[in-house]
């Protein structure tokens, strides 16, 4: 790779890897192929059969279980990070859920607790790794999270997300400003339509992915390793010019009427 964008000597966290077609998990990959050293989480023993192959691959030196729901997993995660590592270069956000009942129906008819719990696990999360980050971010760093197109527009089915996406992406800026003075810079990747575990929740997602794809310039639906390009880049030296924007990485879908 290209120095401006060479990861060695990096080291960073990735959390939300399913299984190899997920989100993380391509960004996971052009991590590693840039030189980073990573540590990488999964969500619970049925899922861990799914990520430790890809962990394997990564070469990954940590691999914990994390879910954000639980108290005191993700703590464990850093407190395992500061001591094999000492410093956290970077980290990928790329969790989300939603109950599936207040998921498939209309955002009027959430429930509280379904959007509590729709809020603390795709947004307050990323606030609560940044609290966790700062300290072994001694000599700055960048993090990342994943949004989607929904946050800023309606989008049929996405429903109650649209919202939590969108509180997302707000964060981003606010923490953004609350971390610059530490150099620690904040990216939201807005990603393309991609059929993954998580997205398969949707109501009528396939049909979503058609739409897309006939509304795209190049009707090109974005791979995950063409969404792990820029995620590398924000991690780089080289993105450290950017901090609390949303990039899109949607083949242009966003530009499209």
């Amino acid at each position: 790779m290209n120095a401006m964008i060479d990861l060695a000597g990096k080291r960073g966290l990735v959390v939300g890897i399913a299984n190899p077609h997920s989100i993380a998990s391509g960004c996971a990959s052009m991590f590693r192929a840039a030189g980073a050293e990573l540590a990488v989480t999964y969500l619970n023993a049925k899922s861990e059969p799914y990520v430790r192959p890809v962990a394997d691959t990564l070469q990954a030196n940590i691999v914990l279980p994390c879910d954000v729901s639980q108290a005191g997993q993700l703590e464990a995660v850093f407190e395992r990070i500061r001591k094999d590592w000492g410093k956290l270069d970077f980290l990928l956000h790329s969790i989300a859920f939603a109950p599936s009942g207040d998921l498939h129906g209309s955002l009027v008819d959430c429930s509280a607790a379904g959007f509590a719990l729709a809020m603390d696990v795709s947004c307050h999360s990323f606030i609560r790794m940044a609290r966790l980050a700062l300290p072994l971010m001694t000599d700055g760093g960048s993090l990342i999270t994943v949004s989607f197109y929904g946050a800023e527009r309606a989008v049929e089915h996405y429903s109650l997300m649209g919202p939590v996406k969108a509180a997302l992406e707000s964060s981003v800026r606010y923490l953004a400003v609350d971390l610059a003075s530490h150099g620690i810079h904040v990216h939201a990747i807005s990603a393309g339509a991609i059929k993954t575990r998580a997205a398969s929740g949707i109501d009528h997602f396939d049909a979503l992915l058609d739409d897309v794809r006939s509304h795209t310039p190049a009707q090109h639906q974005v791979t995950i390793e063409e969404i792990g390009r820029i995620a590398v880049v924000l991690a780089s030296d080289a993105g450290m010019t950017l901090t609390g924007s949303v990039i899109f990485a949607d083949a242009g879908f966003h530009i499209v009427a």
